[in-house]
Formats: C-alpha cells, structure tokens, sequence
C-alpha cells in the first residue's frame, strides 16, 4: 500500500496524465507499474485534502464487503451498465440487477438483461468511483481481487437514479478502510501432464453427463485442465475450428436472427448475454457487438484456439463454441439460447457445426 503524500501525488497526476492521452483506466494503471484496485485505492477521497480532491481526475470511497447486499441494492437504482472483462474480451449489458443472492460464496443475478455468476471468494475490494469529466461527474461501483484486478463494474447510465446510488454507497462506505493488493498476478495452478489424466474415464464420465453444470466436476475429478479436455477429447466430444470462426458465428446469428448466449468473465464473475446479436463491427484488431443494451468487445488475434464442443444433457447435446487465448486461459464461450427442460436449437446446433468446416454465409445458415 502507498502511503507517501507526495508519492500519492505523483501518482494522481500521472495517472490523470496518461489518462487524458486516450488510455483506459486499466491501460494507464499498468503503464505505471501498478495494478487498477492499486490506482483506485490512492483516490481515496480521505487521503486528499479538501482542495485537492476537488481537483483530482478520480475520487473514490472505499466499500464493505457486504457484496450480495450491496449488489442486491442496485435494484432500486434502476438501468446501469454492468461489465465484466478479461484480458481479452470485455462484455457490457444494460440493465436492471435483480433476483441478486448466494450461498456460500457462489452468487447469481438473474434478470432478462443482467446475467452473472459470481465467484464471490475472488472479490476483495470495492469502491465507489466518481470520475470527474468536462461533461460532469461519472458515477461507477467497481470490484478487485486481491492482485487489483477488476472482477466486475457498474456503470451509472442517464436513466440511472443517482440519489439512490448515493443511498446505497452510504449505507456501504467504509472511509476508513485501506484496502491492500498483492503485487503481480496469481499463480496459475499446475497442470498436469496429458499421460498423467485417466483419458480412457474423462471420456466415459463426460458421456455419462445430463447435465452441463456437471462439466466443472468432471474437470476436478479427473484434474484436467478446461483446455487439455477438449485436446484430449478432440475426435470425441470436441473438434477444431477455425481461428476466425467467432467473426462468422456473429455475422451469422446476425444475419437470420438467431438468439444466442454470449458468456465472457474472469475467476471473479461470468457475464451473460442471451438473445439476437445485430451490428457486428471489426475494427482494427478488436470484434465489436455494438446493440442496444449489449456491447462486446473481442481482441480477435489473441484467439489462440476455438474448439466446437458437445456436452450431453437430459435434453439433448448441447453444443457450444469455446476461445482460448495462448496461456490456454477462457476468452468467452457462445451457445444457443436455451432453457433448461428444452433442447438446444437446432439452428444453432447446424451452425456450430458448420464452423468447424469453414466460413459460414448467411444464405447457408438460413438453408439449415
């Protein structure tokens, strides 16, 4: 934890600096050697003066760990923007949180427009940042692990109701707190090496699946890593696709209409998108979905690997198309729309299926 004034400071100012030559809040933080929770933390409105918060790009408020209450709460705070990202995709969804709750440390939200898994034993810190602009004040809520990461962040939009934003910060500041992150990042568990893993019983237990959320147990039981199944599947349950196949799938549900789940995260929360998908936009090295009410963002040539994977269920096999960068980490993963108790669409399944021979046009995908 920084705690010279000067140094402080210094950093507000760099920071403030990098920030108005055009880079993110995240960019900016790693151009200074620190991570983003780090870079929030020095905004803390209690360790500037009066005068000098007035002035400063950020100020911030520290939060209790209360995180289903405090999430709960933003319910009555109407539409918000919530974000969820990793290293190389950043998902967007506007709307309201609601049916927020947990057991244990596992936590949903279950809205039409706001979907999340939350990780709840990732979420270190919070703050409540106000970003100080030309067009007036930028209101956010935005989460860390314990290495400064953000885990997930909620935008104020012009629909939100700001004065029950403040209520609900109140009830949740804590400005004495001093949150500390853990320099660099985590340390990926081991994997084991592909003739350590029982293959023969991941291919039996995998078969034996009717369930998708038995997918996580299988992979602890065996001690396979996500990646290394689908390799070890590959021919089985799992096939290549191309690399490009993202930018054909999104062209494709965009072209005929076709609802799909867009899933995107990090350790500390999964973000959802279900329904049409209809701008798609590539513009330099990143894939865009830019729709109302949902945005994504795709660093296209950090695709290291896309796989066309099934997964059988009670009601039916349920497909998906999976992204890994080259540290073999999840980018994001696309299905079908679907709800439990019904089959996957068969559209979707055809789709799928197709990208794993090539690139897919809108008039093949309508004659499936």
């Amino acid at each position: 934890m920084i705690t010279d004034t000067n140094h402080l400071t210094s950093l507000r100012e760099q920071f403030a600096a990098l920030r108005a030559q055009g880079l993110r809040a995240r960019d900016a933080a790693r151009k200074l050697a620190l991570s983003e929770g780090d870079v929030m933390a020095a905004h803390a409105a209690n360790q500037m003066h009066p005068d000098v918060a007035e002035h400063s790009l950020y100020t911030t408020m520290p939060l209790d760990s209360d995180w289903v209450n405090l999430l709960q709460g933003l319910e009555n705070c109407g539409p918000v923007m919530a974000l969820t990202r990793n290293d190389s995709v950043v998902h967007e969804k506007i709307g309201v949180y609601r049916n927020v709750s947990a057991t244990g440390l596992m936590g949903l939200a279950l809205g039409p427009e706001i979907d999340l898994r939350l990780f709840l034993s990732k979420w270190h810190a919070g703050f409540h940042v106000v970003e100080h602009t030309p067009k007036g004040e930028q209101h956010s809520l935005q989460f860390f692990d314990a290495h400064g990461r953000a885990v997930h962040k909620v935008h104020a939009r012009p629909q939100t109701d700001l004065n029950a934003l403040e209520a609900l910060v109140q009830r949740h500041a804590r400005p004495e707190a001093r949150p500390v992150f853990m320099p660099g990042s985590p340390l990926r568990p081991p994997i084991l090496a592909d003739d350590r893993i029982d293959a023969p019983g991941l291919r039996e237990a995998w078969s034996a699946m009717n369930d998708t959320h038995q997918f996580f147990t299988l992979l602890r039981k065996f001690e396979v890593d996500r990646a290394q199944s689908f390799r070890l599947m590959e021919g089985v349950h799992t096939r290549r696709t191309p690399l490009v196949s993202v930018q054909w799938l999104l062209e494709a549900a965009a072209g005929t209409g076709l609802p799909i789940m867009v899933f995107a995260g990090n350790e500390g929360c999964l973000q959802i998108h279900t329904g049409a998908v209809h701008r798609i936009e590539v513009m330099g090295p990143w894939l865009n979905v830019l729709d109302e009410g949902f945005n994504l963002h795709l660093r296209h040539d950090h695709v290291a690997e896309s796989w066309l994977v099934t997964k059988p269920t009670v009601d039916g096999p349920v497909t998906s198309i999976e992204l890994f960068d080259e540290q073999g980490q999840v980018i994001a993963m696309f299905f079908g729309e679907r709800k439990p108790g019904k089959p996957e669409l068969p559209a979707w399944r055809a789709l799928a299926h197709q990208l794993a021979q090539g690139p897919v046009t809108v008039a093949q995908t309508e004659a499936a």
